[in-house]
């Protein structure tokens, strides 16, 4: 397809796609011509991945560039190639290393640790510091610790394991594609888009737990 054809099926602007284009989001079109190049279906996909992360995920173009530089690195085994797009991604705040870290951030470390020893989940248990997902659970538990709220490896637990299932659910659907590259591509727009879905799906069944408990009065 030429670029105006691009431009109608993705909904993005011709001037938007050259500026992907010159910022390396989007690779370049096959050449026909010193002037014009053809595009394919990889790149209506990339295109789309691409503004997902900026519309939906609010990321600028260099973090943007970062994750699509892990999606495209073939050198790297699927495992690696998948979680270094998704460490890329943004996240909540992390606690700070080193030395100096208050107690709540030392037992939310605990408790995290105990959790995914518990649950089995050795290579989470294993990457441990050097990864930012992980270092950002402990932030979050290491705050409710703080507020009054001292969430522990039992309370955890139930949650890890329902989370477990969303994510086989994740990699069943990532494996419906085809290609390596599609299948990190789409491991990266899921985790931008569902996000919200998952946020919304868990509010609206407290609403319906709280009335099937309580009723509506």
């Amino acid at each position: 397809m030429r670029l105006a054809e691009l431009s109608e099926r993705s909904g993005v602007a011709i001037a938007t796609i050259k500026y992907y284009l010159r910022e390396g989001l989007l690779p370049p079109g096959h050449r026909v011509s010193a002037t014009t190049a053809d595009y394919d279906e990889g790149h209506l996909r990339r295109l789309r991945l691409v503004r997902a992360m900026i519309q939906v995920g609010e990321m600028p173009v260099a973090q943007v560039r970062k994750v699509l530089g892990h999606v495209d690195d073939e050198s790297l085994g699927r495992t690696i190639r998948l979680g270094a797009a998704l460490w890329a991604l943004p996240r909540e705040p992390e606690p700070a290393d080193g030395q100096g870290e208050d107690e709540a951030t030392a037992a939310a470390r605990d408790e995290v640790d105990r959790l995914l020893r518990t649950l089995g989940w050795s290579t989470a248990w294993e990457l441990g510091a050097f990864s930012p997902v992980h270092r950002s659970l402990v932030a979050a538990v290491a705050t409710l610790i703080r507020l009054g709220y001292p969430w522990d490896a039992e309370l955890m637990a139930p949650y890890a394991q329902l989370m477990h299932q969303v994510a086989v659910r994740d990699l069943d659907f990532v494996e419906t594609h085809h290609s390596e590259a599609e299948k990190v591509e789409t491991a990266v727009a899921a985790t931008i888009l569902f996000q919200p879905v998952l946020k919304a799906l868990h509010r609206l069944a407290q609403e319906e737990e709280s009335a099937r408990r309580y009723g509506l009065s």
